[in-house]
């Protein structure tokens, strides 16, 4: 079963509140008949668009092609929060990699957010983004650790955009009766993620891409010139990126061996007025501290935007709002009743460690992806990442491939059902807080 077509409409993106909000364009074409390029791109997500436009800006001839339409996977159905750091947390990437490689991927992480914020003013990109991302636990324990690793960014990196929430701070912030306070990090953001793939895709035209939507890749011949191989057509470049996430599909038994797609959700309610202080009194993002992660923030009219709930398989479950649902009235009993009107699922991908995962494929042909619900930033970064290392600039990409991957076990075929195992007993935990 082909992920592009197992939950969509080719070339349509899904009924989200993002959709429905979007600042339109007009689709391009497909490719027809054969064409060169310095680059062909595989991927319209935010690596695939921000390779483009940092290439196409350096005077490269860049050709993209995606199956659907720019946007149209996790990078235009996501939560919209820019998050500091890497998503491994900083503590445990020292113990992997030595303070000496951890220093420089949270340097990485830092200019990540940099990047987004001054590619949104640089390209005035209308993509509603707000400072602010707090981060909840459910005990007193958990908000200790959430503390101490928030003491250990300022005395280690000398991060000082983090303000402690006791328990009684985080009500005032969030007045959830199921978390027990936290931190907000000020240098944090969430943006309207559809949006701001649009703009990445306008900018990225203007300086000079080449962009085919509606057109699936269907195989590559390596070579000291790529031949990618289309439905109608092919593109023969100097060099291919592969930027495709959790669509990848059978395009490298490398990448997908280390590189898993899972589904997540998210519904928007009804407008909900005078009663979005019982959510969030400021205009901020929210993570928590569950393993299958709780995420949610105010939309610019007053809905709640929250996402939560996995699934593992290819299909997405019949009733997406029911299954957000569930842990939305954990966090906010007193929505039980309220009206869901828009609920979407998106495909994403994770890897054993959380980071992402870049790599050399081939001299010619460059992946990332595996962002694990972390690439608001990270998968921009790559992008820019990627389009230098193919000008010769290859610090920051050579870090990044640098972080050790773990292959799934079992490969392809027992990858699922032994994510499944272990997200049941992660659920399981959460339930009995042990």
């Amino acid at each position: 079963m082909n992920l592009l077509y197992s939950n969509d409409k080719r070339g349509t993106y899904p009924p989200s509140w993002y959709a429905a909000t979007a600042h339109p364009r007009t689709p391009t074409e497909p490719l027809r008949g054969d064409v060169t390029a310095d680059v062909c791109v595989v991927g319209g997500g935010y690596t695939g668009l921000s390779t483009a436009l940092h290439l196409a800006e350096a005077g490269f001839r860049v050709v993209l092609l995606e199956a659907h339409r720019v946007g149209f996977g996790a990078s235009g159905r996501n939560g919209g929060q820019l998050g500091s750091a890497q998503r491994m947390d900083q503590e445990d990437l020292e113990k992997l990699v030595g303070r000496d490689d951890a220093a420089k991927l949270w340097d990485l992480a830092e200019d990540a957010k940099t990047l987004v914020k001054s590619l949104i003013e640089r390209h005035g990109i209308d993509c509603d983004l707000k400072p602010g991302i707090a981060t909840f636990g459910f005990s007193d324990g958990e908000r200790g650790e959430l503390h101490a690793h928030a003491k250990h960014l300022k005395s280690a990196y000398g991060y000082d955009q983090i303000e402690l929430l006791d328990a009684e701070a985080g009500r005032a912030l969030c007045p959830s009766p199921a978390y027990a306070g936290g931190y907000l990090d000020r240098g944090a953001a969430h943006l309207h993620p559809l949006n701001y793939a649009l703009g990445l895709a306008e900018a990225a035209l203007a300086a000079g891409l080449t962009l085919h939507e509606n057109t699936e890749v269907l195989g590559i011949e390596e070579g000291p010139r790529v031949t990618v191989r289309t439905e109608q057509g092919s593109v023969t470049a100097g060099h291919l990126v592969l930027a495709c996430n959790g669509y990848l599909g059978n395009l490298s038994r490398k990448v997908a061996a280390r590189v898993m797609p899972i589904n997540n959700f998210i519904a928007a309610t009804e407008p909900l007025g005078t009663e979005a202080a019982k959510v969030l009194t400021q205009d901020v993002a929210v993570a928590d501290t569950k393993f299958v992660v709780n995420y949610f923030r105010l939309s610019a009219d007053g809905r709640l935007l929250f996402g939560g709930g996995e699934s593992y398989g290819y299909r997405f479950p019949s009733d997406i709002a029911a299954k957000v649902r569930k842990p939305m009235t954990e966090i906010f009993p007193y929505l039980r009743d309220v009206r869901i009107d828009y609920a979407w699922g998106g495909t994403l991908a994770i890897t054993m460690r959380r980071m992402p995962y870049l790599t050399r494929l081939a001299p010619n042909i460059l992946s990332a992806s595996g962002y694990s619900g972390h690439g608001v930033g990270t998968a921009t970064h790559a992008g820019q990442l990627m389009a230098l290392a193919i000008q010769g600039q290859a610090e920051g990409f050579d870090t990044m491939a640098r972080v050790p991957a773990l292959p799934f076990p079992g490969g392809p075929a027992l990858r699922s059902p032994l994510l499944v195992l272990a997200m049941t007993w992660y659920a399981l935990r959460d339930r009995l807080g042990l």
